[in-house]
């Protein structure tokens, strides 16, 4: 016994405990020169150490929590000790247990009761195992839980270092990528500056260069003018003189009959010029270039041997002549919408009206244009074959076919009597926004997307001229009715007017101050009338270039603008759902609410019937009678 208690009094002896101070040091000091990001910068660098504060927050947590524990386990162990003494034989038993000496704890446990049988001493003899022991075990136990927190914690720490000097570096790394990108991003604004600066000194030029194109191309006009008219003075000189000339070789006498024949030639010579000046100024009127058809249908047909010829301009319009046709045209308070047909199941893009028969076609955009007989809306005939939606449509001169255009950049040709597609015209890179048809019924043009319109050869199947100038999408096209005059509207505020036979532009109308989405002639040809995006509708005088009426029905755009037979109204089509007519005579604009559904896209005058057509985005069409 005596030997145990040395070796444990030994044992408390040695165990000695110390605490060691650990300090986590933040060495943030480098040499790295701070630059402040200006505040227009796209991005400025965030420095937050948020993963190494998150780190450093735990571990201050885990030391408080550690104090707390070791105050109450030392409360705990000073109150079991002054409250709840150990017993002598226990504290023996327990401490060689802990120590694993087995065998001598048998022979303790044995001795130790027999000297309690023999009645040597009693339990109360042995007493109680003083308080120090107890609180040294207690101390030692904390010692050693301590010991772990602090390997913990120093791995910890190592771990935090090293995260920190990771992100150090990555901060380093994206300092420096950013000044990098700064400074590519000062030369890159640098190199703009110096481009702006050097194609600015291009626009002088260019413009001294188109000023002198224009004045070239008017010269030239006049001069072939001047060459045609020679040529025509020298030929009929030539003409007269052979005459004369064969008159005095064969002395043939004067009579009656040749007298007649010689004033038919002279009153031929005089009244064809007549003829070729005449519409040779409406051209120099209407802005258009010179042309000479008999050389340049010699050119044409040695390359193209199917292409057609451009029909020579009818100086009368017939539909004019037969004016007893057509009703009076109605006062836009008495319209009134006497029927709505459901034609489609989405919107309707752009409708056309048979130039002879009660009969309207409209295209939607579920890819389909359908046929319907007036008033009662049945339908005759449907057409599926574009794979995008249908943005224009116009029948043939004729009535036997139709022409329409799509988004899918095609152009395709329909025969009625065959019962689908005849031709395919394939050439533009971008959405085709509208089609019309010649009054010959040989040529078609078509606007595009792509900033260009072209004019197609039905009989030879190919472009003939692609129509370059407008600078965005050109959103329609119209040809003059018994003309070869194109009109265009574009996106670029602008309208132009085209020689559909050369290709090229005569003039150009500036005044809107936003998209142009459709422009249309009178029936005269004097007049054009254009709409906006913004509902702002203009009236052009085409011989002196100017807008002659401004009328703003906005802020709703105007989607497209229609002359009625005699040219005294105008109606418009509306986005917030109405028709809106002008009548010229009074200025009165009124408004026809109708389209619940949605915004108006397309417009058509039934003359004959004294009825107004509306397509709207319900997929139905209002009669207005």
């Amino acid at each position: 016994m005596e030997e145990e208690e040395e070796a444990a009094a030994g044992t408390g002896s040695e165990a000695s405990f110390c605490l060691q101070k650990f300090t986590i040091t933040d060495d943030s000091k480098d040499d790295y020169q701070y630059e402040e990001v200006p505040a227009d910068d796209e991005f400025s660098l965030q420095e937050d150490d948020e993963d190494l504060s998150k780190a450093l927050q735990a571990i201050q947590e885990q030391a408080e929590d550690a104090h707390i524990l070791a105050l109450q386990s030392v409360l705990t162990s000073e109150k079991s000790v002054s409250e709840i003494p150990e017993a002598m034989d226990d504290f023996f038993c327990n401490f060689l247990v802990r120590l694993g000496m087995s065998r001598t704890l048998n022979c303790f446990q044995t001795e130790w009761y027999e000297l309690i049988e023999r009645g040597v001493f009693t339990a109360e003899d042995t007493g109680l195992v003083p308080a120090a022991y107890t609180h040294n075990q207690q101390l030692e136990a904390e010692n050693m839980r301590l010991r772990k927190d602090l390997d913990n914690y120093k791995l910890a720490a190592n771990k935090v270092k090293e995260a920190f000097l990771k992100m150090q570096k990555e901060r380093d790394f994206h300092r420096m990528h950013h000044r990098r990108v700064i400074q590519e991003k000062n030369r890159l604004i640098c190199d703009i500056k110096r481009l702006k600066a050097h194609y600015a000194s291009y626009e002088p030029v260019l413009k001294q260069l188109t000023e002198k194109y224009q004045t070239i191309l008017r010269q030239k006009m006049l001069t072939s003018l001047e060459r045609d008219r020679a040529v025509e003075q020298v030929t009929g000189l030539q003409a007269t003189l052979r005459s004369l000339e064969s008159g005095c070789a064969m002395q043939i006498p004067v009579t009656k009959a040749g007298h007649e024949i010689k004033r038919k030639k002279r009153l031929e010579g005089p009244t064809q010029k007549a003829l070729q000046e005449a519409r040779q100024q409406k051209f120099l009127d209407a802005g258009s270039s010179s042309y000479n058809p008999t050389k340049d249908a010699k050119k044409i047909s040695k390359t193209y041997p199917k292409d057609s010829e451009f029909p020579v301009d009818t100086q009368v319009i017939p539909y004019l002549v037969r004016g007893e046709e057509y009703t009076q045209p109605l006062k836009s308070g008495e319209y009134k919408l006497s029927n709505v047909l459901k034609v489609h199941d989405l919107a309707v893009s752009c409708l056309a009206l048979h130039p002879q028969k009660d009969v309207v076609v409209t295209g939607s955009d579920d890819h389909l244009w359908k046929m319907w007989a007036l008033p009662d809306g049945n339908i005759i005939m449907a057409g599926e074959g574009h794979t995008d939606r249908l943005s224009g449509c116009c029948f043939h001169p004729s009535g036997t076919h139709l022409v329409t255009s799509s988004g899918d950049t095609t152009v395709r040709i329909w025969d009625f009597s065959k019962h689908g597609c005849l031709l395919v015209l394939e050439g533009h890179t971008h959405a085709v926004w509208d089609c019309s048809w010649h009054s010959c019924g040989d040529f078609v043009a078509s606007a595009s997307m792509d900033n260009t319109s072209k004019i197609w050869d039905v009989n030879s199947e190919r472009c003939r001229y692609t129509m370059c100038g407008h600078k965005d999408s050109v959103n329609s096209i119209e040809f003059l009715p018994f003309s070869n005059t194109v009109l265009t509207s574009s996106a670029d505020k602008t309208l132009s007017l085209w020689d559909a036979r050369m290709g090229l532009r005569v003039y150009t109308f500036c005044g809107h101050l936003h998209s142009c989405n459709h422009a249309t002639f009178n029936m005269r040809g004097d007049t054009i009338a254009s709409c906006d995006s913004s509902g702002v509708m203009k009236l052009w005088d085409i011989r002196k270039s100017v807008p002659i009426l401004s009328i703003d029905a906005g802020p709703h755009p105007a989607n497209q603008v229609i002359f009625d037979h005699y040219g005294r109204g105008v109606a418009l089509a509306s986005g917030d759902g109405s028709v809106k007519v002008l009548q010229l005579e009074s200025g009165q604009l009124s408004s026809l609410p109708g389209h619940d559904g949605g915004e108006v896209r397309s417009l058509g005058f039934q003359h004959r019937a004294g009825r107004l057509l509306s397509g709207a985005a319900d997929g139905t069409v209002g009669l207005w009678s």
